[in-house]
């Protein structure tokens, strides 16, 4: 089916396979030459034994702890040792040290969440606290909540709490306004030019400039690929 205005399906889960440092190992996001990024097989034997002392170490919070690649690494990790053993049990007594089924769960989750978040926790604009929160949703409502963090500059503890109105039942948008926050309302910066024809296209279309941007968004990811 193609995608249009009305029937758009954005990618709420990882695309690319499990253990690939796909955001690790791209310089312009975490500083780190590719072939520094370490990649967890978890159909190598050696691969999933380097993720098990990987889960280990980051689990005992023994180096790294400040440092987001660090971070997805052992979230990498967990999921890699996760999907190798079979199960999150299995994973837990592979790894030892304080890992736990809780601590594997939530960081593979961080794993599985898709490029457009992980770029944003990559780069320190999302803490990886916060996107444990946000992979405790699902489907599009993880992508919104990821969103409204940015735009709000929301807290892990707002996050947290948003989080779980979401899984208690509540949508999103609702969630946020319970704390004075309404999805969608960002701040930009726009060009001279593009700001005048916003503004003029707006008073002559009778519509506030939000709903111009809107219907262009729309129409150019209508017309696209």
């Amino acid at each position: 089916m193609p995608e249009g205005p009305d029937n758009y399906v954005p990618s709420t889960d990882r695309e690319s396979p499990v253990g690939k440092p796909v955001i690790r190992g791209d310089p312009a996001l975490t500083g780190q030459r590719p072939e520094e990024a370490i990649e967890f097989d978890p159909d190598d034997p050696e691969s999933l034994e380097l993720a098990a002392r990987t889960v280990k170490k980051f689990s005992e919070n023994t180096a790294g702890a400040d440092d987001n690649v660090f971070i997805l690494r052992g979230a990498a990790a967990c999921a890699a040792l996760v999907r190798g053993e079979g199960s999150y049990k299995a994973a837990t007594e592979r790894a030892g040290g304080e890992a736990s089924v809780s601590f594997i769960r939530k960081w593979s989750r961080v794993h599985d969440l898709p490029r457009s978040v992980r770029i944003h926790v990559a780069k320190g604009e999302i803490a990886p606290t916060a996107a444990k929160h946000i992979a405790r949703v699902s489907g599009e409502s993880r992508l919104l909540l990821a969103w409204a963090a940015l735009d709000h500059d929301l807290t892990v503890r707002q996050i947290r709490s948003v989080a779980s109105s979401v899984n208690d039942g509540a949508s999103v948008d609702a969630a946020l306004a319970r704390k004075g926050y309404a999805l969608g309302e960002l701040r930009t910066q726009l060009g001279r030019d593009a700001y005048c024809r916003l503004r003029r296209q707006a008073a002559l279309d009778g519509a506030s400039p939000g709903e111009v941007i809107s219907e262009a968004i729309e129409s150019y990811f209508d017309d696209g690929p």
